[in-house]
């Protein structure tokens, strides 16, 4: 079993939620979050003012699979999530020692 978060841009959330269930993905989990990579934020005017933006708005999805499923995962959440503009986002793949359905109590890959 493997755990895949992604950081992607706000406005490209929905096509990668439509390539997900696309593919059969379940289930996912979405955070709005605040970062930088390579970008290092941006300048904005605001009322004459110009401020200095170090954290732009992201998005975290969180989704785990099975291990046969991963490279589906990641392949439609790169192409989806794709402007080709910095600041595209990134994704991570860890390993999951043990997952239990709470409900149910079903463990690792019927769980999921």
């Amino acid at each position: 079993m493997k755990f895949v978060m992604a950081i992607i841009k706000p406005f490209k959330l929905d096509e990668v939620r439509d390539a997900l269930t696309a593919i059969g993905v379940q289930g996912l989990t979405v955070t709005e979050v605040k970062g930088y990579g390579r970008q290092k934020g941006h300048t904005e005017i605001y009322r004459g003012t110009e401020y200095a933006v170090s954290f732009l708005p992201k998005i975290k999805i969180e989704i785990a699979v099975n291990s046969d499923q991963v490279d589906k995962v990641v392949q439609a959440i790169s192409s989806a999530a794709k402007t080709g503009q910095i600041g595209d986002g990134k994704i991570f793949v860890y390993g999951i020692d043990q997952a239990v359905r709470i409900r149910t109590g079903e463990t690792d890959s019927e769980a999921l």
